[in-house]
């Protein structure tokens, strides 16, 4: 794994749990305490950013095997894969301005050797992560009295809880 100065907190999950839903709510509560996060967004489905007809989308498509569009605002960056190989997150986490970041969420990914907070929904009665994965940290989960673990379980529908615990265990882990 790439060695970062940001330490790196994976949300993990199964398919339809709430990742993204967390993330949404959990970066204004992080941004409003001074951290500054980056994500990476792992998805095992053919994802379409461009729009067709645009200039990149035609660079694309007329054989650019990487288009990035600098503006202003903002930029994008768009590498074509061979739709077989999974990309290593360490190749991701090369892609990230380190200097401008203080945080790394990772949504997925969830079979690497990262630390991670798992979500879980009873509704759901998927079997826990934490179980049989090392590198959980923490549950937010919606069960009302917990799950009974040995691990912080965080109220999943409370962002701030969950910031706070993530502050807190950044604190453990940056240097002074």
């Amino acid at each position: 794994m790439v060695s970062v100065a940001a330490p790196i907190l994976a949300v993990a999950a199964a398919s339809g749990s709430g990742k993204t839903t967390l993330l949404t709510r959990l970066l204004p509560e992080l941004r409003a305490q001074g951290v500054r996060c980056a994500v990476i967004k792992h998805s095992h489905h053919d994802v379409e950013f461009d729009v067709p007809g645009k200039d990149t989308h035609r660079l694309r498509e007329a054989g650019a095997a990487q288009v990035l569009l600098a503006s202003p605002y903002r930029c994008f960056w768009v590498e074509e894969g061979d739709g077989v190989t999974e990309p290593p997150l360490q190749d991701m986490l090369c892609r990230l301005d380190l200097a401008r970041i203080n945080l790394v969420l990772v949504e997925g990914y969830r079979h690497e050797r990262l630390p991670k907070i798992e979500i879980h929904r009873t509704r759901l009665g998927k079997p826990l992560l934490c179980t049989h994965d090392p590198d959980v940290i923490a549950v937010a989960t919606d069960a009302p009295a917990g799950l009974g673990l040995d691990l912080p379980c965080l109220p999943l529908n409370d962002a701030r809880a969950v910031a706070a615990f993530v502050i807190h265990w950044m604190r453990g882990k940056l240097p002074d």
